[in-house]
């Protein structure tokens, strides 16, 4: 049976809730490189000898123009160790694997992204395919991973007073 969602990672991850597998990252540097661009920031070039305005700007359009197309779709990182291992044990998803748990090549994900645990045991209730649905409808529903990510990556937030 071949699986209708295309939106997540043989890894676990559920990519339609990832910015850049949303094309939230897309959109937000489309409008970034429109906001730049209109405003004309190409004087720093002059101005801010340590900012390479031209290096940042290549940067912006890549971002603008490129999007994760997610591991089933032939994206995400090619050197995956999942992508081999669990078609190799007839999985669609890792999730699917009795040694998820424990297998070194899930160590990443369940240290970055420890709700896969519960995604694993979702589907030993429900299946791949209903839990898929679940997680597409949460994504329609603006959940994603940020709020975990920036736990995760930003330990402290600190103003600067004027």
């Amino acid at each position: 049976m071949e699986t209708k969602n295309k939106h997540y990672g043989i890894c676990g991850v559920y990519c339609g809730q990832c910015p850049n597998g949303n094309g939230r990252v897309k959109a937000m540097a489309k409008e970034l490189k429109r906001l730049v661009d209109t405003t004309r920031y190409d004087w720093l070039t002059d101005y801010a000898k340590s900012f390479k305005y031209v290096d940042f700007r290549k940067g912006l359009e890549w971002f603008a123009n490129e999007q994760c197309p997610m591991c089933l779709n032939h994206g995400g990182n090619p050197s995956c160790p999942n992508r081999k291992c669990a078609p190799g044990k007839k999985h669609k998803s890792c999730l699917q694997c009795n040694e998820y748990l424990t297998c070194e090549n899930t160590k990443y994900q369940r240290e970055w992204y420890p709700f896969v645990t519960d995604s694993y045991s979702r589907v030993k209730q429900v299946g791949l395919e209903k839990h898929l649905e679940e997680e597409e409808a949460r994504a329609k529903a603006g959940v994603d991973l940020m709020s975990h990510l920036e736990r995760r990556c930003c330990k402290t937030v600190k103003l600067e007073e004027k």
